[in-house]
């Protein structure tokens, strides 16, 4: 391929090839065998933790590869391209890892960062709550000060893989000393600590990663279970969500790409009519060829959000990140229906893996952020229009 702006390092695409390989060993079959058997993923987790890919974004000195959220998300995209896709990937190194690495102490970072970079250590992410959804602004889980630590309180809901998790990064906020006025604070919170309970929620779709609500009852925390500072929090939080999202669009683009090359690799096999393949019907070929086009424009806005992320334009990553997540949301939905309409009957068969994919694919229109409110967003922020909330 000719070298041009839009062409990746050549590191990275040799990240993604190998990534591929170890990912292809496990497969569809892998993910959805642990998920029926009510399993984890822990072998898959463990070897990419092992080849240095769960760390890639993590700085050297920490036990990374010192690479940036572009290359996290190259490795989640083709893990997802071959089926085995890992969603805590998109919880403790990119949203957990990001904040410690940007924010946390040095002795938060040499006590954290290891352990996450090759998977030896897992962190999920709990902001969402029961009345705020994911609303900072109305999250009533509290830290207050006790002593010589914090107390915590609170509820969570909707937080993914805390049975997998050492510790919970938890969003709460706390009263400013000089204003008195609530601010968000991030503690990291020892799964094992007494007062914390995590109760699994029952879902439709079949998946490893559970989905649990929290219960923080007087969860008494040491000082330096707060990351960084106590005056850094909403800073914090935002420089955890630009990697939230662009991971999360890179979990879609991986997803879409499965069910494409599925479709497609049918659409050229089957006959029925003349014994012609029913590729050769613009009826089945026009709908693929409309899912791969949307498939390289979501590519791209994931590309630049990540880029702009990795130069340090948090704003220019924000907004290109909420683009992307929303692209590749769409996508998801889009090439799951194509592919499951092209295999017909077949579509819904075990057998063939898409059936469980279309209720996973419609969590990217609404986790981590709905759809609705990035539309919001880009009204406000790209085209500033008034604020309609």
């Amino acid at each position: 391929m000719t070298d041009t702006l839009f062409s990746e390092p050549e590191e990275r695409t040799a990240l993604r090839q190998a990534v591929r390989k170890l990912a292809s060993g496990y497969g569809r079959e892998y993910i959805e065998e642990q998920a029926r058997k009510g399993e984890k993923t822990t072998e898959l987790w463990q070897d990419m933790g092992r080849h240095g890919y769960l760390g890639v974004s993590i700085p050297e000195e920490h036990g990374g590869g010192g690479g940036g959220i572009a290359d996290l998300a190259a490795v989640l995209e083709e893990a997802a391209a071959v089926g085995a896709p890992l969603l805590l990937m998109v919880v403790s190194p990119a949203i957990c890892g990001t904040v410690i690495a940007r924010y946390g102490t040095d002795e938060q970072k040499a006590r954290w960062l290891p352990g996450i970079a090759d998977g030896s250590f897992t962190m999920a992410f709990a902001i969402t709550e029961p009345d705020a959804g994911s609303n900072s602004h109305n999250i009533i889980t509290t830290a207050s000060p006790d002593g010589e630590g914090y107390v915590l309180n609170g509820r969570k809901t909707y937080i993914s893989g805390v049975d997998e998790a050492d510790a919970v990064l938890v969003v709460s906020r706390m009263a400013d000393a000089r204003t008195g006025k609530l601010k968000p604070a991030l503690f990291v919170v020892p799964t094992d600590s007494a007062g914390f309970e995590a109760q699994p929620i029952k879902m439709d779709f079949a998946a490893p990663e559970k989905q649990f609500t929290l219960f923080l009852e007087d969860v008494h925390l040491p000082k330096d279970a707060l990351v960084g500072d106590e005056d850094a929090g909403l800073m914090q939080l935002f420089a955890g969500l630009n990697p939230e999202r662009i991971m999360g669009a890179a979990f879609s683009i991986g997803m879409a790409r499965y069910a494409l090359d599925k479709a497609v690799a049918y659409a050229k096999e089957r006959k029925v009519w003349r014994d012609q393949p029913i590729g050769a019907h613009q009826g089945i070929a026009h709908p693929l060829a409309k899912v791969k086009i949307e498939l390289e424009q979501a590519k791209l806005l994931q590309q630049k959000a990540a880029a702009l992320y990795d130069a340090g334009d948090d704003f220019g990553a924000g907004e290109y990140a909420n683009m992307a997540k929303y692209a590749a949301g769409e996508l998801a939905c889009n090439a799951t229906d194509v592919a499951v309409h092209t295999h017909g009957g077949n579509g819904l068969a075990s057998e063939y893996g898409l059936g469980n994919m279309l209720l996973a694919a419609r969590l990217g229109r609404i986790a981590p952020v709905s759809r609705e409110m990035i539309l919001n967003f880009v009204a406000m922020h790209s085209l500033g229009l008034p604020k309609s909330y």
